[in-house]
């Protein structure tokens, strides 16, 4: 029998999947994230900074990890430890370094860059080229906080290593299939095809995966294909959008699936909110967790409190939290929006 590594998913929404990865799967997906990677004009063995939180990256192989990195002229820093003490470290970090490109989850390098911006620190004049961002959705702030702090193009990647790489963006925007190894399937909530320009869940089948095979397995991602090509002349198939997980979505009262931004940019557009983490309980609860500049006065709370129940139902009982930090997913991610409730 080949050999194959055991990994397992992070359980976000559920329990964790235990599955196994042989060498044909790794060296095809390695394949494609370094096809996508020069796309953008740099490639293996520029300088290179990686925020990442997974046991996989930081476990036990630390010794063999730092020869591989030192060869490939990589640094790892880890997602999950954001205190603002090593937050000054990794800005330090990536000055002294001067990396071509950054890669990482898109919730830590925004928060990076936006405790640059927020203490003075310039990063925009290191030569960074690009900044590949890849297990979360990007939402349009994250890419204009690193874009600007760091003045590079933000390049996105849609995969996972359950599922393999699926897609990356192209430098005019398209989001491409890994179509050599990847069928994309959205489906409906009855599983049947949804057509092109329809929203549904992302079904992936993994061609390169014969140790063990990944067939019609649902990402449960929220994605819309597109019938068009893009415009860059590559002639892989494009995934128009990618709208979260379908835990990003929230039910409201009346049984209507509402998309997690309606509720994200109530908190958005309040100056003194840092960072926040709403948590759908029940159709009855939802908890919404900020860290503030100053505490809220009764008007602010009050104004969440209209905002949530305008879109989940008046009768929804909103529960605000005023916290020192929000703890990060155990991987290293940050989840804006979860929900515990299933929708018909």
């Amino acid at each position: 029998m080949a050999q194959r590594a055991r990994f397992n998913t992070g359980g976000s929404s559920g329990e964790p999947l235990i599955f196994y990865i042989g060498k044909e799967r790794v060296s095809h997906d390695v394949a494609a994230k370094w096809r996508a990677t020069r796309w953008w004009d740099v490639d293996i063995g520029d300088r290179e900074i990686v925020v990442w939180g997974s046991p996989i990256e930081l476990g036990a192989q630390d010794g063999v990890r730092a020869i591989r990195d030192r060869l490939f002229r990589t640094r790892l820093l880890p997602a999950f430890e954001m205190s603002e003490q090593k937050l000054d470290r990794f800005l330090g970090e990536i000055r002294a370094m001067r990396p071509k490109m950054l890669f990482g989850y898109p919730s830590a390098l925004s928060h990076i860059a936006r405790h640059a911006e927020v203490n003075g620190w310039h990063m925009d004049d290191l030569g960074i080229q690009v900044a590949f961002v890849t297990s979360e959705r990007l939402y349009d702030e994250q890419r204009q906080q690193i874009s600007q702090t760091f003045a590079c193009r933000v390049a996105n990647g849609y995969g996972g290593r359950d599922a393999g790489f699926i897609a990356h963006e192209c430098p005019q925007g398209g989001m491409h299939i890994t179509a050599e190894d990847i069928i994309v399937e959205i489906v409906d909530n009855q599983g049947a095809p949804s057509p092109d320009g329809e929203p549904g869940e992302i079904i992936v089948t993994h061609l390169a995966t014969r140790d063990f095979p990944f067939i019609r397995y649902r990402t449960g991602d929220i994605g819309v294909l597109d019938s068009k090509p893009c415009v860059c002349g590559r002639g892989l198939p494009v995934l128009k959008e990618i709208q979260g997980r379908s835990t990003d979505f929230l039910v409201a009262q009346s049984g209507t699936v509402i998309h997690g931004l309606a509720l994200i940019y109530i908190l958005r557009d309040m100056p003194q909110v840092r960072s926040f983490k709403i948590i759908q309980e029940s159709l009855d609860l939802t908890r919404v967790w900020v860290v503030t500049e100053t505490r809220l006065s009764s008007e602010e709370t009050a104004k969440i409190e209209r905002g949530f129940k305008a879109r989940l139902g008046q009768a929804v009982n909103i529960v605000i939290e005023e916290m020192a930090e929000i703890p990060p997913e155990k991987s290293g991610k940050f989840r804006y929006v979860v929900s515990k409730v299933t929708s018909a």
